[in-house]
């Protein structure tokens, strides 16, 4: 089934959500930059979760169904990565306006003895152009022109991932780790909380059939919380890729379906079968760096958030460095009446959210596909410049920083004006082996394309590209190119003992741009404040993408928010609707070590262990 948007009602929902848009994110002062709201909504905050212990093996997703399915392969004796396998399948069931099979990953697993990272990141079709997202008149277009319909769909690329992946980490049957989520789409689920909020709040799901025959009623109605969703289509789709392996969705009668909605669309893409027969997940070279007594190894470009939470804890030492009383560990966060129990100091807040400031600049200027763009990965990690960043960190907020000039340039480049996007899911797993993963993935903005084929969404990922291909006549290093992988901020992120190697942990989030903030807290609470994962995630979501500084609604006092605005910073108070898993090592008093997993308050998740 194709979803065709009739081309008058289509514009006029661009012309009704544009407008929304701008005036939901005007900014703050002159001086910030407006960042775009996040298209998932939050759904509450679940006060009283507790950290999850196990002494064997433990799995963790943004949905507890996908969670269970990860639990149940662990307990088959399966790896962390057959587990992130059958969770991934059961998401894109549960969770299909974040991800799904037809959306891109990033992949950190540890073997026990090597760490890899797997690039599953969507790329542009072979007939895209840099002015993909540019009007006739040459003006860039509005996010959701750019996002419906197939214009903003990439060749998928997380089960490509997923299937190296298996290939080299796997330990159980490729087929046996899709019967969770083919039970549960021909038996049905409960329409959760969180789901039904998302299918209320998209004012284009109406418009497609395929879309509206599934979620909503016949007059038009959202279905109710805890209506029984059963997708058969996706349940036969799921029985082809575990049978006849990811060429399945790749080659064949279900790839015909993908080009045709694509280029059937109102907004129609390129998308090709030649583009999905081409198509190549890569193994990366891990991005490790070191961090006091830790090593943080996350995933290189294309994706951001590797050098992005490099960055800030290389600039976070620094100042330590530099002046013991910008020393984090004795900045810890204090008691809080609000629900998440604790609130970091203003201090925390201010030097960590100025180191964001000063990666966000960076990111802007020289991230991309390093496959079309020479990425100085090394001069922007380098201990030496970080300092020297760090050194632009005072007692006021720098409000908005400039891009440093790390060694290694090799292109003049214009910085990436573009707003940064907001939406994904996160799975996180150790297994019995002592093996780990941390993946995330995406279908990028809520319902991604709003294209549904054969039971699953298609992702608007092309819209992660600038739409501003150049300025001045310098390239922008992330605009649209033909097979280039668009930036990402993914930070899926696994933490070693520096000293022994020894695997601590694995956390990463959801959350687009913000990505790298949740992520970048989430280690700050685990590692010096030694938070339990739990406490860390649920601490307050703050940091800044280079505007103004941002803190989670209603998680942060007045004192707080005066401190900082003494301190120069401008506020702006929003949902910060992450969705961080975390699993931890932890030893007793006679040395066992045992894991300790926690799943963010902010969505449905669980970690769950043996």
């Amino acid at each position: 089934m194709h979803s065709h948007f009739p081309a008058r009602l289509f514009s006029l929902c661009i012309l009704a959500i544009s407008l929304a848009l701008t005036a939901c994110n005007a900014p703050p002062s002159a001086s910030a930059i407006a960042q775009p709201l996040a298209p998932e909504i939050g759904s509450g905050y679940r006060s009283g979760l507790l950290t999850q212990h196990a002494t064997r093996h433990m799995a963790a997703a943004a949905n507890p169904l996908a969670a269970e399915a990860g639990r149940e392969i662990l307990r088959q004796g399966g790896s962390a990565v057959d587990a992130a396998i059958a969770m991934q399948a059961v998401l894109t069931l549960v969770e299909p306006q974040a991800t799904g099979i037809g959306g891109g990953a990033f992949i950190m697993v540890w073997d026990g003895k090597q760490v890899h990272a797997y690039d599953g990141r969507e790329t542009a079709p072979a007939g895209a152009t840099e002015k993909l997202f540019l009007k006739p008149d040459g003006t860039p277009m509005a996010f959701t022109q750019a996002q419906i319909g197939g214009r903003s769909v990439g060749t998928p690329g997380v089960m490509r991932a997923l299937e190296l992946a298996h290939r080299k980490q796997g330990r159980l049957p490729w087929a046996k780790l899709f019967d969770p989520a083919i039970r549960l789409a021909e038996q049905g689920f409960a329409i959760s909380p969180r789901l039904h909020k998302q299918i209320v709040a998209s004012p284009f799901l109406p418009h497609s059939p395929a879309m509206a025959a599934y979620f909503l009623n016949a007059d038009g109605s959202p279905k109710a919380v805890g209506t029984t969703l059963k997708n058969p289509q996706l349940a036969a789709v799921l029985k082809r890729i575990a049978n006849e392996g990811t060429d399945a969705l790749y080659k064949g009668a279900i790839a015909k379906e993908i080009v045709a909605a694509v280029n059937g669309s109102a907004n129609p893409g390129s998308l090709s079968l030649a583009d999905l027969q081409g198509y190549q997940a890569k193994e990366r070279t891990p991005l490790c760096s070191d961090y006091k007594q830790w090593q943080l190894c996350g995933m290189p470009p294309p994706s951001s958030g590797g050098i992005a939470i490099a960055q800030i804890f290389g600039t976070l030492q620094a100042l330590e460095a530099q002046d013991k009383r910008q020393a984090l560990p004795a900045l810890g966060p204090l008691k809080s009446s609000s629900p998440a129990g604790l609130e970091p100091q203003p201090q925390a807040v201010h030097l960590i959210a100025e180191a964001d400031r000063l990666a966000y600049a960076d990111r802007g200027l020289y991230v991309a596909d390093s496959d079309f763009i020479p990425v100085p990965v090394a001069g922007l990690i380098d201990p030496g410049y970080l300092a020297s960043r760090a050194r632009l960190i005072g007692e006021r907020s720098l409000g908005q920083a400039e891009p440093g000039v790390p060694a290694g340039i090799q292109v003049a480049l214009a910085p990436d004006r573009s707003p940064m996007r907001i939406a994904t899911s996160q799975i996180v797993a150790v297994d019995d082996q002592g093996g780990a993963v941390s993946m995330t993935t995406t279908v990028e903005s809520s319902f991604g394309s709003h294209l549904m084929v054969e039971g699953f969404i298609l992702n608007n990922q092309l819209t992660d590209f600038s739409f501003v291909p150049s300025e001045n006549g310098k390239p922008v290093a992330n605009r649209v190119e033909p097979g280039k992988r668009p930036r990402s901020s993914m930070a899926p992120t696994l933490v070693f003992d520096r000293a022994n190697g020894e695997f601590i942990g694995t956390v990463g989030s959801p959350g687009g741009s913000q990505i790298i903030e949740y992520v970048s807290k989430t280690l700050v609470g685990l590692l010096d404040w030694k938070l339990d994962p739990q406490s860390a995630i649920n601490l307050p979501n703050f940091g800044s993408r280079n505007g103004p500084t941002e803190l989670e609604q209603g998680l942060f006092s007045p004192q707080l928010l005066k401190a900082l605005q003494d301190r120069g910073h401008v506020i702006n108070e929003l949902e910060m609707t992450s969705g961080t898993q975390a699993i931890m090592r932890v030893r007793d008093a006679k040395g066992q070590s045992s894991w300790a997993g926690g799943a963010d308050p902010r969505r449905e998740g669980e970690a769950l262990g043996d």
